[in-house]
């Protein structure tokens, strides 16, 4: 069966097949709402970032695949889930265009919103100093504040928890969310176009161990590298 492009947007159908291997993944593994929002933190960033580099964050340190193919599946449909932010937002750039994050309902179908800002949150401590520009940003720096908002809702430092929000509220606070993504990723775009440069002239940095290519995939596959995920991430 041939591949789906690239930028594809992932159907229904895959976003339960990858939700559900994600949540079966091990307790390191994010969930898919958490994802959404540390891919949205980690494209819209000041600093260029490959989704292979977020990888290990996203799977954890447990995540055994069944077979090969499994592996190429989850990383195919969570790379075309990557690509297909990367393009949602971009679309920002040139018209008036939101990306709608995947938030995920309770069981009592209410769409709270604080998994992916926590997700959100850590894509923005990835890079640590890296957001401080936009924080300290007199005109743009409350653009991040519902991501912080429903991040800390339910602290156990009462402090820094959020007033109570209602439902109301709530559609009010993801509704501005929303917003600042859009207005976090405009931001940061001359930042990104700085950093491309840069790296087009640069050794590229590596923030992990290289991994040989007949190593043993850090997937936990027990196959080599080469013939594991190096097939899907090159």
């Amino acid at each position: 069966m041939p591949s789906a492009p690239a930028h594809q947007l992932l159907t229904d159908e895959e976003f339960d097949r990858l939700e559900a291997f994600l949540g079966n993944a091990g307790a390191g593994a994010m969930n898919l709402e958490v994802v959404d929002g540390y891919f949205a933190a980690l494209i819209c960033g000041p600093l260029l970032v490959s989704m292979s580099e977020a990888l290990p964050n996203v799977l954890g340190d447990q995540v055994v695949f069944e077979s090969k193919q499994q592996a190429d599946e989850v990383l195919g449909l969570l790379m075309r889930h990557w690509n297909t932010m990367s393009s949602e937002l971009q679309r920002t750039l040139r018209e008036e265009h939101v990306y709608l994050p995947v938030l995920l309902e309770d069981s009592a179908g209410v769409a709270r919103g604080n998994d992916w800002a926590t997700g959100f949150t850590r894509g923005m401590q990835a890079r640590p100093g890296s957001w401080s520009d936009l924080l300290n940003s007199e005109e743009e720096g409350g653009c991040v504040l519902p991501m912080m908002m429903l991040a800390h809702e339910h602290d156990p430092d009462p402090e820094m928890r959020p007033p109570p929000m209602d439902t109301e509220k709530r559609q009010e606070v993801i509704a501005t969310m929303i917003a600042g993504l859009t207005r976090a990723y405009r931001y940061f775009e001359p930042h990104r176009r700085v950093d491309l440069r840069a790296s087009a002239n640069l050794p590229r940095r590596r923030h992990a161990p290289k991994i040989g290519r007949n190593d043993a995939c850090p997937c936990g596959s027990g196959r080599k590298y080469k013939h594991c995920c190096a097939q899907t991430l090159h």
